[in-house]
């Protein structure tokens, strides 16, 4: 998965685990997500690392929820799963001897870090608990 899309797949998927009682296994999630069990235990692992989550071995086992969602942002799920970039864009082989380009990545890296640092303020504000409200709202027709 994308550093993008995983970011708004786990949230999607941690919003489903806070709806759902009891554990949910790798594999359900992975029908949901159209992956690969591997994958999610993957992923799965920076949010449970990060004490987001939690799982539970054998019959009955699976993921949870390990926290209050009031207290969880965007940008903690971000950092637990996406990395530390929230942008990547620009040149993968850099020239050093070209002046041009370093003009040019100043600029580009300049850009990307106001925009970097507003998302991440923006992401940072923004809790699941919020998405959960919204998600009830719009089913009880509220939206």
């Amino acid at each position: 998965m994308r550093n993008d899309s995983r970011l708004s797949r786990m949230l999607h998927v941690l919003l489903h685990m806070a709806r759902h009682d009891g554990p949910i296994t790798s594999e359900a999630i992975a029908a949901m997500l159209r992956t690969n069990a591997v994958v999610v235990r993957r992923t799965m692992a920076g949010l449970r690392d990060a004490g987001y989550v939690r799982s539970e071995k054998g019959h009955g086992g699976g993921w949870m929820i390990a926290c209050d969602l009031e207290q969880l942002s965007l940008l903690d799920v971000h950092r637990a799963v996406g990395g530390p970039r929230l942008f990547v864009i620009g040149n993968e082989e850099a020239n050093p001897d070209c002046a041009v380009e370093q003009v040019v990545n100043e600029a580009v890296e300049d850009v990307l870090s106001e925009a970097e640092a507003l998302l991440e303020k923006r992401l940072g504000a923004i809790s699941l608990a919020e998405l959960s409200r919204g998600f009830d709202a719009r089913c009880e027709g509220k939206i």
